[in-house]
């Protein structure tokens, strides 16, 4: 398993678990974090043992968004990660999920602080946890910026437009039960218990067939912004080829056999 000093990766049975590890800073955007972030998805893209991912943050918090200090020229943490940057440019886009969709589900798992690139890179997620006293928000305009992640585009296609247009041209702090009310995130718990409701949803989705799981996963995106005619369409493509596996074979005979199925992703 990889990692850097500012983003720690972690195996829970089935499912990887990425945490952004700054919590000195809020856990905002480093050079290592972003580096060992993007290493962790390409790992649980790579590696078929892996059935889901829990995307967390230490300390408390969640992530604060981009390192404001660095932007003023205060110079940036992990300078000798450079180097990935330069063989790769849009390097900080795919770890952030803008440019990179992960084939295996991303249950985000929040507590404190999870505002500007933080909201942003929670729009990337597919399953999404707060803890009661999270805070979420795009506080680009307030400090003349532009929530440059993706914000513009995705937020109005996951929450209403009146929603999406209020957090970003207001800037304002969002709570957790508003962040729930308007649907950006589907779960609300206690404080301190953020990471483990997301692994009880992960070990959820490790139980089911994993084929099954990325072939549903890739549909609802692939077919997003398609007609419905189309959508279904390219459903019946994605979806056929799956009856066909030793998988769905497995889960028939498990079912009639009353006792939990073994999917070895063939």
């Amino acid at each position: 398993m990889g990692g850097t000093e500012h983003l720690t990766v972690q195996r829970e049975g089935a499912t990887l678990v990425l945490t952004l590890n700054r919590p000195e800073a809020r856990n905002a955007l480093s050079l290592p974090m972003l580096v060992g972030l993007y290493d962790g998805w390409l790992e649980a893209d790579a590696d078929d043992s892996v059935r889901s991912v829990v995307f967390t943050g230490a300390g408390g918090s969640f992530c604060s968004g981009m390192d404001l200090k660095a932007l003023a020229g205060n110079g940036m943490a992990g300078e000798e990660y450079r180097d990935r940057l330069k063989a790769d440019p849009d390097l900080h886009w795919k770890a952030m999920l803008r440019h990179h969709r992960p084939r295996k589900p991303v249950i985000a798992a929040v507590e404190g602080y999870c505002v500007a690139g933080g909201t942003e890179m929670l729009q990337g997620t597919d399953i999404r946890v707060a803890a009661e006293s999270a805070t979420f928000g795009l506080f680009e305009v307030k400090r003349g910026l532009f929530p440059i992640g993706g914000s513009t585009v995705r937020l109005q296609r996951q929450i209403p437009r009146t929603h999406a247009l209020e957090m970003l041209l207001t800037g304002r702090p969002y709570s957790a039960r508003e962040a729930a009310a308007i649907g950006l995130v589907g779960h609300v718990v206690p404080d301190g218990t953020a990471l483990d409701k997301a692994l009880e949803i992960a070990e959820q989705i490790n139980a089911c067939g994993p084929l099954a799981v990325e072939a549903v996963k890739a549909s609802v995106y692939e077919t997003a912004e398609m007609t419905e005619q189309d959508g279904l369409a390219a459903e019946l493509t994605r979806g056929w080829p799956v009856f066909d596996t030793a998988d769905a074979k497995e889960g028939a005979r498990a079912f009639t056999e009353k006792r939990p199925p073994v999917y070895k992703r063939a």
